[in-house]
């Protein structure tokens, strides 16, 4: 049961990623323009926010 949960979760990571470049390619390509003016310590800050935001929404529905 546990991978058939981790391959669902990848899944819906994967469809859930590609509704913005499907829908608005102009605005998925001005999101990545503005990524590349961004330096790492904001990148990483993003990705930090992003982990965590996800963690707590893990324990909010499955803790």
């Amino acid at each position: 049961m546990g991978s058939d949960l981790f391959f669902g979760a990848v899944a819906l990571m994967l469809v859930i990623e590609g509704v913005l470049p499907f829908c608005s390619p102009g605005a998925w390509r001005r999101v990545f323009e503005r990524a590349l003016t961004m330096t790492d310590g904001q990148i990483r800050f993003i990705g930090l926010s992003s982990m965590l935001a996800g963690l707590a929404m893990l324990f909010v529905f499955f803790g």
